[in-house]
């Protein structure tokens, strides 16, 4: 998805008078356009991998927000975020699964965890997440 997506998205919500999902959409949109403004200031693009990641931040971000709101005791707020939680991670792409990761350390020749790691980081970027990377290069 671009933008452009996004913000139909967006006036989708608008109009379903959906606040949380406004939110969060709006909160992805602003990153969106700033990482869009430093890659055009070097002659590129935003691309799909660059979009991930941006969703991936912004998820963590209003999973750290949302902690601090849960030791806070402010539930209302809590559950707005876990609303806006999930609206951000409907447009990530499917992560691998524990099996599939190890499937694919299986084919690998060298099982190092820098090399595994770097293969993974090369190969899955944005579709897969490193810490049950490293947790499944561990368990063996």
């Amino acid at each position: 998805m671009n933008i452009d997506d996004f913000k139909k998205v967006k006036i989708e919500a608008m109009k379903a008078k959906d606040k949380d999902a406004v939110t969060a959409l709006n909160a992805v949109i602003n990153k969106l356009m700033l990482a869009g403004i430093e890659k055009k200031a070097v002659g590129e693009t935003l691309s799909d991998e660059d979009v991930t990641k941006i969703l991936q931040k912004t998820v963590n971000e209003l999973i750290e927000e949302r902690e601090a709101f849960v030791k806070a005791g402010r539930e209302d707020t809590v559950a707005s975020l876990n609303r806006q939680i999930e609206t951000v991670k409907g447009y990530l792409p499917k992560l691998l699964s524990e099996d599939e990761i190890r499937a694919i350390i299986a084919t690998l020749d060298d099982k190092s965890v820098p090399s595994v790691m770097k293969h993974f980081k090369a190969n899955y970027a944005g579709k897969v997440d490193m810490k049950l990377v490293n947790e499944t290069l561990r368990k063996g």
